[in-house]
């Protein structure tokens, strides 16, 4: 539905609420009506006859026609919320909507100009249709009865009246088609600078860190000198305006002021009649005509404006829904590819990759490589460019919309955290569930202890997730599908504020929950855990195992071997975890037995062994290119740095490439321990 559609639709469907209305306004009309006639009979039946009584009795008569008429007009603001307020809802829906479906949104930040939308033309909408249903309303009614009532008192002055008036109404009709350009113009200039200032404010540690102030306060001040010359150009225009109808106001006064006197003298007019129609005109008509034209001039324009801006970026197009269902959950794809842009440089090109249910995949590269891009596409949220996702033997956006939603699912590494109950934020995709299955879920992802400070699934979370940290709201964000039908779970840095042991515990829980799980890695230490490992680097790919991965692809030994080479001539020390959401610590440090999945200053290590300065070496398989076989081995001091020993460091499960050690292979001599450069940088 367009969105002009949409806001007739909205307007019809009050359609009682618009009913009042018109018989608030009949209400409202009387006084304009009666008022120069009941001016009249005053003269001509009262004090010009010299009967002040009912003279006094007619404008006593005029006086309760303009209570009616406040009565209609405070029936009017009555009822005008039951008709707005609606239309609000409906509008903001609609943006609400688009942004959702934008294409190419705002990456890693705030939707400025979405929230300018929902919050400046949204409103605008709403205040122009108020104003329209009160003041253009209210305006035409009394013009038209001021009119009507002037042909009954004074119908020789209707057509020299009329005459300046139209001819006003003309000119301010010419004027509307610039006035509306420059009113777009400002419409812009407001989004420009609303995401000028988004952009500044989410980047404020960066811009300071870099010493970008004065960039930031350039593009500041030319979006906000943009906007002021917008407004004044706007301001200008309205100026025009409301002198072409002034003039349209004032003409016909000064001409019923000079042709009253000789209608009177011939007998053409009543003292009465002529004082009747300087009120109509006067009192009435004048202040109509000005207030509609001012309407017109600034509500309807800025509601047309605002509307035709919405409509840019909240109308979607009509796309059909699929219709197919898939059989199973297997995942296949087949030269995918996908830029952004039809010039661009694809970040996925060609890609084949074949998923069976219980297959734990690990997505690993360069940032900005395109992992997220990949995790659209799989889900059917991006359209491929070339080749085609497969779902359960179909393609993926042929599956309908509300079977997708249930069978695939995405966590983003922004955790959405929505005010209400833990129950109402956990139960989102499960709504049938029990409150024991709930709580399974929680348990299951590593967030037992964030529920029981939380004060069980009853517990209030305020808006914006007011009262959590970061990671505790992944832990929620993970519980919440765990407890859902998915079975296509996709993890996009999903664990991004979790330490490595809490990390862990939720990736291990959805390998093991069933379906195809695919980890966009945050941590190199997810791809140990994995079956196989997808490496992006541009335009090559590289699919295998680890083992397999670390001889034959380059890019991956460097990247392990980044992450877990030490800087030489730093003490070894422990390290607390990151964001330690809920997590709980597995050791206390000490000299654990290796492959036991012990911690090391507090640190806990993944799945396997944590280097130290003497550890214990057992028996196991050998390393190769510098970095482990085995699956978890933390490195000293760094949680984030949980993916193996380097050239020197022992390995995970007894593997060490210094002196011979019992079972494993034999290397240079060992570097002392030392602090790695991931732990550095974390």
């Amino acid at each position: 539905m367009s969105l002009r559609r949409l806001y007739w639709s909205a307007l019809a469907g009050q359609w009682r609420g618009g009913a009042v209305l018109l018989v608030c306004s009949v209400l409202e009309g009387v006084p304009a009506f009666f008022s120069g006639r009941l001016v009249e009979l005053s003269v001509d039946r009262g004090f010009s006859i010299g009967d002040p009584a009912a003279g006094l009795g007619w404008l006593t008569l005029f006086g309760l026609a303009a209570v009616l008429g406040a009565f209609g007009s405070r029936m009017v603001w009555h009822q005008l919320g039951k008709v707005v307020e609606p239309l609000r809802d409906a509008l903001v829906t609609a943006v609400v909507r688009g942004v959702l479906h934008d294409e190419s949104p705002p990456r890693n930040q705030p939707d400025s100009s979405g929230v300018a939308r929902i919050t400046q033309h949204v409103e605008v909408v709403r205040d122009a249709t108020a104003g329209l249903l009160v003041q253009a309303r209210g305006m035409l009614v009394t013009t038209a009865s001021a009119l009507a009532g002037l042909v009954t008192v004074a119908g020789a002055l209707v057509v020299p009246v009329a005459v300046p008036v139209v001819v006003s109404l003309v000119v301010f009709v010419c004027l509307l088609p610039s006035l509306a350009r420059r009113q777009r113009a400002l419409a812009l200039a407001d989004e420009h600078t609303a995401a000028t200032a988004g952009a500044s404010l989410a980047g404020m540690r960066d811009i300071v860190a870099c010493g970008a102030e004065p960039i930031a306060a350039l593009a500041m001040y030319d979006a906000v000198d943009e906007q002021a010359t917008a407004a004044i150009r706007v301001a200008r225009s309205s100026a025009l305006r409301a002198l072409v109808i002034s003039l349209g106001g004032f003409v016909p006064l000064l001409l019923a002021l000079a042709l009253a006197p000789g209608l009177v003298a011939r007998g053409e007019l009543t003292a009465g009649a002529a004082l009747g129609a300087l009120v109509y005109l006067a009192t009435t008509m004048q202040p109509a005509l000005r207030g509609l034209a001012a309407t017109a001039g600034t509500v309807v324009l800025r509601l047309l404006v605002a509307l035709r801006r919405l409509a840019e970026t909240a109308e979607l197009p009509v796309v059909s829904d699929g219709t197919a269902t898939p059989r199973g959950t297997d995942v296949q794809v087949r030269g995918l590819t996908f830029g952004w842009g039809a010039t661009a440089e694809p970040v996925v090109r060609g890609l084949d990759l074949s998923l069976r249910p219980g297959e734990h995949l690990a997505v690993v590269g360069p940032s900005g490589i395109g992992k997220s891009t990949l995790a659209g596409l799989l889900t059917g949220m991006l359209t491929p460019q070339a080749g085609r996702v497969v779902l359960g033997g179909v393609p993926v956006r042929d599956v309908p919309a509300a079977l997708r939603h249930e069978l695939v699912a995405l966590i983003p590494q922004e955790a959405y955290v929505f005010a209400g109950t833990v129950r109402d934020n956990v139960g989102l995709f499960a709504s049938s569930a029990s409150d024991d299955a709930l709580s399974a879920a929680v348990d299951a992802v590593g967030a037992g202890a964030l529920l029981r400070r939380l004060g069980g699934l009853d517990a209030e979370i305020g808006h914006g997730g007011e009262g959590i940290s970061a990671g505790e709201a992944q832990l929620l964000a993970l519980a919440r599908v765990y407890a859902s039908s998915a079975e296509f779970v996709i993890l996009d840095e999903a664990t991004s504020h979790l330490d490595p042991v809490s990390e862990a515990r939720a990736e291990r829980a959805f390998a093991a929950r069933g379906g195809v799980l695919v980890v966009i890695a945050h941590r190199l230490s997810s791809a140990l855990r994995a079956d196989r490992v997808l490496v992006m680097d541009g335009r090559e790919t590289a699919l295998g195992h680890h083992t397999d991965l670390l001889a034959r692809s380059a890019r991956y030994a460097e990247l392990m071997q980044a992450w877990a080479t030490p800087v030489a001539g730093e003490p070894a020390t422990g390290a607390e975890p990151t964001a330690g959401a809920g997590s709980q610590p597995a050791g206390t440090g000490g000299s654990p037995p290796a492959g036991s999945g012990a911690t090391v200053g507090g640190a806990p290590a993944g799945n396997g062994c944590a280097t130290t300065a003497n550890p214990p070496v057992g028996t196991g398989t050998a390393v190769a290119s510098g970095a482990p076989a085995g699956d978890g081995a933390a490195a000293a001091a760094g949680p984030s740095v949980d993916v193996g020993a380097a050239a020197g460091t022992p390995a995970c499960n007894g593997a060490t490439s210094g002196p011979p050690s019992h079972n494993g292979a034999t290397g240079s001599t060992p570097r002392p321990p030392s602090v790695s450069r991931a732990a550095r940088v974390s």
